[in-house]
């Protein structure tokens, strides 16, 4: 049976790809730090739809100096799939960013999803099989006015996907991005009504992604119908900043 790991997952996008993930077969660890409720619903739902499937949470916090060894002691299968999605924005600008913002964002963002693949990497590349797929952000390619420290952890991540996809190529393992642009989940509720109006508005396909569009781009990046893709970042947009 086989695992993949989903960090992120009590959130929308994290929810949608566990659930796709779950539907092809699928036994997951669903990584979550603060939202139990969310996972929880989400475990006993899968759980109950699949029942010869395994669903184990995991909770760690990825914004602190141990949040990888928090998580990866918790797991006691190896692990072929791991979609790194957890992560949260930040709106403002840099002269109001204080410093410890700096670090928890680059822990949460790059150093901890760092360690993390670093440990799951030696299990895939002995069996020469592993599918590395980082949700990231249509920020970290084009940047972002007021969201420049969010812009900088996301194209980290993204020149992260195309250095260790090189490294990790000649071991039959494939290393990919999906950027999304603007979907519909909790960090748009920040925005008034008129403002969610004027985005979809700037968007040429006149609305919001969904996050199952992002699931089932992530869960095709998993298969082997997949396995030539290597070291790109996929940003799924509607023609918005491409």
């Amino acid at each position: 049976m086989a695992f993949a790991l989903i960090t992120g997952a009590s959130g929308g996008i994290g929810q949608a790809i566990a659930a796709r993930f779950a539907a092809d077969g699928f036994s997951l660890y669903l990584h979550y730090h603060r939202n139990q409720e969310h996972i929880n619903r989400l475990q006993n739902q899968l759980s109950r739809r699949y029942p010869q499937q395994t669903f184990v949470t995991v909770c760690a916090d990825l914004q602190s100096v141990n949040g990888a060894w928090q998580l990866l002691q918790q797991m006691d299968q190896p692990v072929h799939y791991f979609v790194n999605n957890a992560g949260r924005s930040h709106v403002g600008l840099i002269t109001d960013v204080h410093d410890t913002d700096i670090d928890t964002f680059t822990r949460l963002h790059l150093n901890n999803p760092f360690l993390i693949t670093k440990k799951l990497i030696e299990p895939m590349i002995r069996h020469k099989q592993g599918r590395i797929i980082f949700v990231t952000s249509i920020w970290g390619i084009t940047g972002a006015s007021t969201e420049v420290m969010y812009s900088m952890v996301k194209g980290g991540q993204n020149s992260m996907v195309k250095a260790l996809a090189k490294e990790l190529a000649p071991s039959h393992i494939t290393v990919n991005g999906v950027a999304p642009g603007a979907v519909d989940t909790d960090m748009l509720m920040d925005l008034s009504p008129a403002d969610r109006e004027v985005l979809e508005e700037d968007i040429p396909a006149g609305r919001f992604g969904q996050p199952s569009e992002i699931a089932d781009v992530v869960r095709f990046l998993a298969t082997d119908s997949a396995a030539y893709i290597n070291g790109q970042i996929l940003s799924v947009n509607g023609a918005w900043h491409c």
